[in-house]
């Protein structure tokens, strides 16, 4: 046993000692290349506080994005409408109707500020689907092609007489020539704040939320 253990402890010891030194000396060495490496190859995160930042950043280049939406329960009555800018900031106006809905919505700035139910065109007089630009607004116009039959608060949506607005009772039951009639109320606070070029989308059976894109 105390010869094995001197063979040990001799000229291997010295040998594996000087092996043992030579490693550690290449791995010395070697280790700031190492950590060199590493750190490039690590991948740079942002804080959360960036991450928030930048989404924020995002959010408000999309002005057409749904922030919010009106808190109504249950679907809207004919004849019912809504209204609430309180707080909300100023920006690009868009309004949002669904023949499947028979809905109509104002966002300004991604926030729904106003929606009611509204009168439609017959399957003889549709209401188009598409988007349109507001070409005029006319507070007190008549319709010429339907026996001067009063339109107020009107914004048109085509030259061949397809429009928003106000002068009808908006019941079941009832139809339009393919305008779109909304209570009067709201013909007027949208006709106040409507400029030409704003644009209306009008859908069939599109249903969207908070944090979708409007167009």
């Amino acid at each position: 046993m105390n010869a094995i253990l001197r063979w040990i402890g001799g000229t291997t010891l010295v040998v594996a000692l000087g092996l043992a030194a030579l490693a550690f000396g290449v791995t010395s060495s070697a280790q700031p290349e190492v950590e060199e490496a590493r750190e490039a190859a690590t991948p740079v995160r942002l804080q959360p506080e960036a991450a928030i930042l930048a989404k924020l950043e995002a959010d408000a280049r999309r002005p057409f994005t749904i922030r919010r939406v009106l808190p109504i329960e249950g679907p809207i009555k004919y004849g019912e409408w809504h209204w609430d800018d309180e707080g909300v900031p100023e920006g690009p106006l868009l309004i949002t109707v669904d023949l499947q809905a028979r809905t109509i919505s104002i966002f300004r700035d991604g926030y729904e500020i106003g929606a009611a139910a509204v009168m439609l065109g017959t399957d003889e007089h549709p209401t188009p689907t598409g988007t349109f630009p507001i070409l005029t607004k006319e507070r007190h116009n008549v319709s010429e092609k339907y026996g001067n039959a009063p339109m107020p608060w009107t914004l048109r949506l085509t030259w061949d007489g397809i429009a928003i607005h106000g002068g009808s009772e908006v019941e079941n039951g009832y139809a339009s020539h393919g305008c779109v009639a909304i209570p009067d109320p709201l013909a007027a606070r949208l006709f106040d704040i409507a400029k030409k070029g704003d644009k209306v989308i009008i859908t069939d059976g599109k249903r969207i939320g908070v944090g979708d894109p409007i167009i």
